[in-house]
């Protein structure tokens, strides 16, 4: 698997190559100039995976890019009135939420030949037009949704004028506490599945009160991000808002729901446990 990582790398590099020559050649505005390097990113991603006849290797740049986008915004464009606290606070949790999210990656993947179990369904489904599937489908979808879920960091450390205030300290326990609770969530599951028996489900420690306790620390980041964005400009709720917003949906309406029916089929007593056990936000279990 450590040789499999070394194409990968090559593929994030000419990526982060190709994005950083798209922002020295657009003039388009810094918000226009970050989404055209992080399309030029995704075409390079997914020319790669083409390639090597694998889109998994699209899986990391969902947690490489957002810190990328921060430190663009925060050097290339801030107002002198941005406050340098949140600025900091921002900067910090966005790079500490992908160094973790990519590290957990690296450590578990399992190389070239594998590839996540949701991207082939996809491409078979659209017969001839499996390229664009995948394309579209599988690499841009993810990135615009990704993108626009980013622009509260540009409202906090660029354009926000905002005073730091009360709902950036509510924003900050948010943030890190959504870091701290996917991460125990990771390692738990990690933990589990080496000895775990065909079929079993996981029923300790947070996943003892959510079926997803991983999912609800990666939605409460991006909400936690919208937090931040308000607090530094709240006239611009209306464009701040959507993109998390559209995550959050995407998780609840397509991603845990993918994942629970395979589970269903796949290990007896889910049903069971769906009707015992929180979805998304821990709770107590209940009694049956």
């Amino acid at each position: 698997m450590s040789r499999d990582l070394i194409p990968v790398s090559i593929a994030y590099a000419v990526t982060i190559i190709g994005a950083a020559l798209t922002l020295y050649i657009c003039q388009s505005g810094f918000i226009l100039n970050a989404l055209w390097a992080d399309l030029v990113g995704t075409i390079i991603i997914f020319a790669f995976g083409r390639v090597y006849k694998n889109s998994s290797f699209y899986d990391a740049y969902w947690s490489v890019i957002p810190p990328l986008l921060a430190v663009y915004w925060l050097v290339f464009h801030v107002s002198p009135d941005v406050d340098a606290t949140r600025q900091a606070m921002v900067l910090i949790l966005v790079w500490l939420w992908g160094i973790r999210l990519t590290a957990n990656w690296a450590t578990y993947w399992e190389g070239l030949t594998h590839e996540d179990w949701r991207y082939a369904p996809i491409r078979e489904r659209a017969g001839k037009f499996e390229a664009f599937a995948d394309f579209a489908g599988i690499h841009l979808f993810p990135t615009l949704i990704v993108f626009f879920a980013c622009l509260p960091i540009y409202a906090a450390v660029s354009v926000g004028d905002n005073a730091l205030n009360w709902l950036d300290w509510i924003a900050f326990v948010v943030v890190s506490g959504a870091i701290l609770i996917e991460t125990i969530a990771d390692l738990q599951l990690h933990a589990f599945l080496p000895n775990r028996k065909e079929g079993e489900i996981m029923q300790t420690g947070l996943w003892k009160y959510s079926r997803h306790p991983n999912y609800f620390g990666e939605m409460s980041f991006w909400i936690g991000l919208i937090l931040f964005g308000l607090a530094a400009h709240p006239e611009g709720w209306w464009w701040i808002m959507p993109g998390g917003i559209a995550m959050t949906a995407m998780f609840f309406f397509v991603s845990i729901p993918l994942i629970d029916d395979r589970s269903k089929e796949n290990r007896p007593g889910y049903d069971e446990h769906m009707k015992k056990v929180s979805a998304i936000i821990p709770w107590f279990p209940a009694e049956r």
